[in-house]
């Protein structure tokens, strides 16, 4: 059953918030080291059942940790479950060698890593001894519809985020209300207001505040849940809505561009934007599914343009492409679930805008048929891991106005054999004229794919930045 206590050790705070707030929602209790060494640490602490190991990190890595855990009697039985990036080549290597009882490749989904701990955990108990009769797995959609203790122990971690960011920013907004204060001084406001807001924002007066609220949501002009993506991520507003198995619609705006994500008992159903780059239209998830020939699109799209719109009617290009026999239902869907999917993934990287969420807001008939049913774990997993590669990437991409040049000699020393079809297209686009953003338009893919590619291409060294010449 639920309830163990797991360790998380993995040098990216991504993957240890999010693993964390998976095993939490399906009942365990979870503790987290950002290295071996302080894994060590916290073991000693508070022995744990089970541990989740990464084996990349700085200080002490995965190997090395196994061998002071397995070196220590007391320790050496707590079962480990390797993870490891698809490159590492380690995960099978190091099974049943030195504590190590399975393993999983990153990046993986809730279900996998959820499947996994419930596995390990009932074949090993809470002890580390291994059962006659392991239990059957339990999945974590069943853990939380009929597990009601599940469910609290998820809102208590949701309104602790919440209590965080109030108490965050209410500390912020004292320091910068008399920014010539003394160090200690604002050590020891800080300390106060944290005191206050935690004695006076405790479970039960947030659920009460958060219920006030929602009866109140008639639209966009209520009070409501709403603030600015400065001091609340979008990710922790995803994840209250998730674990409240909200209804209704959640409104991302920054700098022209709005992005509706509708809610339906917690589950995301669809998202959809204005004001955004073409990347993010129906009609590049469309081609790229190849489930459509790029001249039957462009038919389409210039017969459409040709025809009266209906008043007060919207027209959705997907129920259209349905009605007119170019798409069955099923693949519309699938290109609504990634359509949506890498708005809500455009949005997370977002580091200023408001949002604002309208509970029980009546969904759009084209929503309602849609019914997505998108998991909010599984999407900011995905999520996060881009977050993650974006950092790495702005540091070479820095706008999308830059232009790149190709290393002749080295693409004819290397071939192009060991490219990939879109790595080759990409590849063929930079002539020292396309900037990146040209570069995203003409190749037709998405900002993430080319930028990605790019770095990629830069780290091999066949293709460097164009250096503008310096006026004088």
């Amino acid at each position: 059953m639920a309830g163990e206590r797991v360790l998380v050790i993995d040098d990216s705070p991504t993957i240890t918030k999010v693993v964390q707030l998976v095993l939490t929602k399906a009942g365990y209790e979870v503790q987290t080291a950002p290295d071996g060494e302080a894994g060590l640490v916290a073991v000693r602490a508070s022995r744990p059942d089970l541990i989740l190991l990464d084996f990349v990190m700085p200080r002490m890595n995965g190997y090395q940790f196994c061998r002071e855990l397995t070196a220590d009697p007391k320790l050496r039985d707590i079962p480990v479950i390797l993870m490891s990036a698809k490159g590492d080549q380690v995960g099978e290597r190091f099974v049943k060698v030195m504590g190590i009882v399975d393993y999983i490749t990153k990046p993986f989904s809730p279900e996998a890593i959820t499947a996994v701990v419930q596995h390990t955990v009932g074949k090993y108990g809470p002890a580390g001894t291994v059962e006659e009769d392991p239990p059957s797995l339990v999945t974590g959609e069943d853990l939380s519809a009929t597990d009601e203790a599940d469910r609290t122990l998820a809102r208590s971690t949701a309104l602790a985020q919440l209590r965080t960011s109030i108490t965050e920013a209410l500390a912020a907004q004292v320091a910068l209300s008399d920014p010539g204060v003394a160090d200690d001084k604002a050590a020891a406001e800080a300390a106060l207001i944290s005191r206050i807001a935690t004695a006076a924002l405790d479970d039960a007066t947030l659920t009460r505040i958060l219920g006030a609220i929602d009866l109140r949501l008639l639209g966009d002009t209520a009070p409501g849940l709403r603030g600015d993506l400065r001091v609340v991520p979008l990710a922790e507003v995803l994840q209250l809505l998730d674990v409240q198995e909200q209804s209704g619609v959640l409104t991302v705006e920054r700098s022209g561009a709005r992005v509706d994500i509708y809610f339906r008992r917690g589950r995301v159903d669809q998202a959809m934007a204005t004001g955004v780059p073409e990347e993010f239209l129906l009609g590049r998830f469309v081609l790229d599914a190849a489930v459509m020939q790029r001249a039957d699109f462009e038919a389409f799209l210039e017969s459409r343009t040709a025809q009266p719109r209906p008043t007060g009617q919207p027209r959705l290009i997907g129920q259209q492409l349905v009605k007119l026999g170019y798409l069955a239902e099923g693949d519309l869907k699938l290109c609504l679930v990634r359509q949506s999917s890498e708005l809500i993934y455009e949005i997370l990287r977002w580091r200023h805008g408001r949002f604002r969420f309208a509970a029980g807001a009546e969904l759009p008939p084209s929503v309602i048929d849609a019914a997505l049913g998108l998991d909010v774990e599984a999407v900011l997993m995905e999520g996060y891991r881009r977050v993650d590669e974006w950092h790495l990437i702005e540091h070479a991409i820095d706008n999308f106005d830059i232009v790149f040049l190709r290393n002749e000699d080295s693409v004819a020393q290397m071939g192009r054999g060991r490219l990939t079809r879109e790595e080759l297209a990409v590849l063929e686009l930079v002539n020292g004229k396309n900037t990146v953003k040209e570069i995203i338009r003409k190749s037709r893919m998405g900002s993430f794919e080319v930028s990605k590619m790019l770095y990629r291409l830069l780290s091999i060294k066949l293709v460097r930045r164009r250096v503008l010449p310096v006026a004088v």
